[in-house]
C-alpha cells in the first residue's frame, strides 16, 4: 500500500468524537474515582460535565485545562491533525478562556503506517496552534495498534468570565454557532457516497476554531455555554438543561444542518455513536421521530458553541456575532421543568 492510497479511516474503529465512551458508561467509570480531598481553588472539575477544568490562581484569574484525542475521522493526515487540534483548543474557548499553549498526544502504529504520515498529522496540528497564537510546546507518543492524536491545552480566563454548561436561567434563548450533521457526512464519506460540497463543508466546520467564545463570555446575560461534540446536540443540550434543572425546547426545523444530512439518513449512513448516545440519554428526551433522533443525536467532531442567553442580552450577542464574523442560529429556549423530560422537540 503506497502513501497515496493509504486511508487513515481504515485504521479507525471509531471516528473523531464519535469514538467517545457513551455518557452512561462514562458515569460508571467516574463514580469509582471520587477524591476524598477538598480543592477549594478548583472552580470546575469532575462534579460537573463541563468542557474543561478551571483552577483559581488568584488575582481574579484562573487556569483552564483540557485534553482531547481520537482516532482518524478523515483520510488526509494533515487534515486529521488540524481537526484534532481545533477540537481540543475549542474546549478552552467554550469556557470563555484564551489558550496559552498545547502539548501533543500521539499514538501511532509504525508497523502499519509510516512515520512520515504522523509527521503530517503533527504539522496540521501546529498549523492550527499557530492560528490560535499558541505554541505546540511538546507532547508524548506511544506505539499502539490504531492511530490516535489530540492535544492537552492550557488556557487562562478571568474568574468573572468563566462560562459553565450549567447554571442557565429560565427563559434563556438557545443559539448554535455551527450546523450539525458531521457524523452523518463523515460516515457517508466512508461509504463513498458523500457529496464533495458536503465533505468540504464538514471539513471547514471541523477546522474552524470556536474563538468567539472569548467575546461571548464577556456578555453578562450569557448564562451557560458549551461546545457540541461527541454526545451530539441532544447530549450537550441535556447536560445544560439537567445541570440547570430546566427543560430545553428545541425547534427542530430551526436546527442548522449540513445540506446532505437527510439524504445520508435515508442511505443509512449512521455512525455507531448515534445509537450509543441515544441509549445513554434518550429517556431524558420527549417524543421525536426516528429521523429527528438520527440527526439530533449525531456525534459531532469540533462542533459549534451552544449558548444560553437571557432575552434582554440577545441583541448584544448578535452584535458580537456580527463583529467577530460568526454565524448564530436560534434553535429554541429554556423553560421551567414540569415533566419527566429535559428536552422537548417541537
Amino acid at each position: 500500500m503506497t502513501k497515496e492510497t493509504i486511508r487513515l479511516t481504515q485504521f479507525s474503529p471509531g471516528a473523531g468524537c464519535g469514538c467517545k465512551i457513551a455518557p452512561k458508561d462514562l458515569e460508571v467509570i467516574l463514580k469509582g474515582s471520587v477524591s476524598g480531598q477538598s480543592f477549594p481553588a478548583l472552580l470546575v472539575g469532575n462534579d460537573s460535565k463541563d468542557d474543561a477544568a478551571v483552577y483559581d490562581i488568584g488575582g481574579g484569574r484562573a487556569i483552564v485545562s483540557t485534553t482531547d484525542f481520537f482516532t482518524p475521522i478523515v483520510d488526509n493526515p494533515r487534515d486529521f491533525g488540524r481537526i484534532s487540534a481545533t477540537n481540543a483548543i475549542s474546549d478552552i474557548y467554550a469556557m470563555g478562556g484564551n489558550p496559552l499553549m498545547a502539548i501533543a498526544i500521539l499514538g501511532w502504529p509504525l508497523e502499519k503506517l509510516d512515520g512520515s504520515l504522523a509527521a503530517e498529522v503533527v504539522s496540521g496540528a501546529r498549523e492550527v496552534c499557530d492560528k490560535a497564537g499558541i505554541p505546540l510546546a511538546g507532547g508524548h507518543s506511544i506505539s499502539i495498534s490504531d492511530p490516535i492524536f489530540g492535544l492537552a491545552v492550557t488556557g487562562i480566563v478571568s474568574v468573572d468570565h468563566v462560562k459553565k454548561n450549567s447554571g442557565a436561567k429560565e427563559g434563556s434563548i438557545l443559539f448554535l454557532t455551527k450546523p450539525i450533521g458531521i457524523g452523518l457526512t463523515t460516515t457517508a464519506e466512508k461509504f463513498g457516497i458523500a457529496r464533495e460540497a458536503d465533505k468540504a463543508h464538514a471539513l471547514e466546520l471541523m477546522t474552524t476554531l470556536n474563538y468567539p467564545g472569548v467575546a461571548v463570555s464577556h456578555i453578562e446575560g450569557v448564562t451557560a455555554m458549551t461546545d457540541v461534540t461527541g454526545f451530539g446536540l441532544m447530549g450537550h443540550a441535556v447536560e445544560m438543561a439537567e445541570g440547570s434543572n430546566l427543560t430545553a425546547v428545541i425547534e427542530y426545523d430551526k436546527v442548522p444542518r449540513i445540506e446532505g444530512s437527510s439524504f445520508y439518513i435515508e442511505q443509512e449512513c449512521i455512525p455507531g455513536g448515534t445509537y450509543r448516545n441515544f441509549a445513554s440519554y434518550g429517556h431524558k428526551i420527549g417524543p421525536m421521530t426516528e429521523n429527528q433522533k438520527l440527526l439530533l443525536c449525531d456525534p459531532q467532531t469540533s462542533g459549534g458553541l451552544l449558548i444560553a442567553v437571557l432575552p434582554e442580552s440577545v441583541e448584544e450577542l448578535r452584535a458580537v456575532a456580527q463583529k467577530e464574523g460568526f454565524p448564530l442560529y436560534e434553535i429554541g429556549h429554556l423553560q421551567k421543568k414540569s415533566g419527566d423530560f429535559y428536552i422537548e422537540i417541537k
